[in-house]
C-alpha cells in the first residue's frame, strides 16, 4: 500500500494511470476508440501539442508566474509564414524553416525583454504579444488563404514510418530527449530551474537571471513557430487562427505532468505525458458529442483544479 501511494504521488504516474483509465472508459463507450490506428490518430495530435506545450514547459520552469499566453498567435504566424515561403515545393523547406526560427524567435525574445527588461507581468505582455499577431496575421492575409506545405513535408509528418507511427511522433520523441538531456545535462537547464526556484538566491550565485529567463521565452517562440510548421504539414493549407487551440492546453499539460506553476521543478516527460492525456480526454469528449465551448469549460475547470490542488500543497510545505 505504501508503495502504491508513493507511485500515486508522482504526477507522472498518475498522468499516466488517467491515460490508461481513458483509453478503457473510451473503448467501452465506443469499442475501437482504443484501436491501434485510433492511437496514432491521438499521437499525432498529441505530438503538435507537445512541441509548443515544450516551449511553454521553459518558461514555467524558469518561474515569475511565467506563462505564454502568445504561443496560440505564434504557431499560426509560424504556420502562415512557413506556408508562404514554402508555396508547396520541397526545395524551400530548409529557406522556410529557417524563416520560421528566425522569426519566431524574434518574437519571444521581445517576450522576454518586455518581462525582464520593462518589467511588465508575464500574462500582460505575452497576452498583448498574442493581439498583436493576430491583427497583423488579418492584415497580411486578408482573409484570403495563400501558401501551402511542401509534399516532402506533409510526408515526413504524417507518412507512417516505424510500426505505422508517423514521422512526427519520432520528431517529438527526439525533441523530448534532446530537452531533458538539456534540463538535466546543461548549465542552461540547471539555471532556469535555480531561477524558477529561488530568484535571489540564483542571481546571488552568478546565475545571470534575465538572460536565462529572457531566452526562455526566445525559445518558447521557436518552438511554438515550428509547431507552425508541423501543423502546416499536417493540414497541408494555412489559415489564420490555426494555433489559437494551443494556449490553454499547453498549460494545461504542463501541469498535469507535474512541472510546479511557481517554476523551479518539473521535467519534460511529464509534459509530454500531459499532452496525450488532454488528447485523449478530447477525444472522449467528441465522441461524447460535447461542443467545444464545453470542452474549452473542462479545460479550464482542469487548470483551475490543479492550481487549487498545487495551492494547498504551496501552503501545507509553508
Amino acid at each position: 500500500m505504501r508503495r502504491l501511494l508513493a507511485i500515486l504521488e508522482r504526477p507522472l504516474s498518475v498522468a499516466l494511470l488517467a491515460i490508461l483509465v481513458l483509453l478503457v472508459a473510451g473503448e467501452l463507450i465506443s469499442p475501437g476508440f482504443a484501436s491501434w490506428r485510433q492511437i496514432v490518430s491521438m499521437l499525432i495530435i498529441a505530438g503538435l501539442l507537445g512541441v509548443v506545450a515544450a516551449g511553454q514547459n521553459l518558461v514555467i520552469l524558469s518561474g515569475n508566474e511565467g506563462i505564454d499566453l502568445s504561443v496560440g498567435g505564434i504557431v499560426s504566424f509560424g504556420a502562415f509564414l512557413a506556408g508562404n515561403v514554402m508555396q508547396q515545393n520541397d526545395l524551400n523547406i530548409v529557406p522556410a524553416v529557417a524563416a520560421v526560427v528566425v522569426a519566431t524567435f524574434a518574437v519571444g525574445l521581445v517576450n522576454g525583454l518586455g518581462v525582464t527588461v520593462l518589467r511588465v507581468p508575464p500574462l500582460v505582455m505575452t497576452l498583448g504579444m498574442f493581439g498583436v499577431l493576430q491583427g497583423g496575421l488579418v492584415l497580411l492575409a486578408r482573409g484570403v488563404p495563400s501558401g501551402g506545405a511542401a509534399p516532402l513535408l506533409q510526408a515526413a509528418v504524417v507518412r507512417p514510418l516505424l510500426l505505422g507511427l508517423p514521422g512526427i511522433v519520432f520528431i517529438w520523441l527526439a525533441l523530448g530527449a534532446a530537452l531533458t538531456l538539456m534540463l538535466r545535462r546543461t548549465s542552461f537547464g540547471f539555471n532556469i530551474c535555480a531561477i524558477g526556484a529561488n530568484e535571489r538566491t540564483a542571481a546571488v550565485a552568478g546565475v545571470p537571471v534575465q538572460r536565462v529567463r529572457t531566452l526562455a521565452f526566445a525559445l518558447s517562440g521557436v518552438l511554438a513557430g515550428l509547431t507552425g510548421v508541423l501543423l502546416l504539414g499536417y493540414t497541408g493549407n494555412v489559415f489564420i487562427g490555426a494555433g489559437d487551440q494551443y494556449a490553454l492546453p499547453s498549460v494545461i499539460a504542463v501541469v498535469v505532468g507535474g512541472t510546479s506553476l511557481a517554476g523551479g521543478a518539473g521535467s519534460y516527460i511529464g509534459t509530454m505525458a500531459g499532452a496525450v492525456f488532454l488528447v485523449v480526454l478530447q477525444s472522449i469528449l467528441t465522441t461524447l458529442s460535447i461542443p467545444e465551448f464545453g470542452r474549452q469549460v473542462i479545460y479550464g475547470a482542469t487548470l483551475l483544479a490543479l492550481m487549487l490542488i498545487y495551492g494547498r500543497q504551496r501552503r501545507l510545505r509553508g
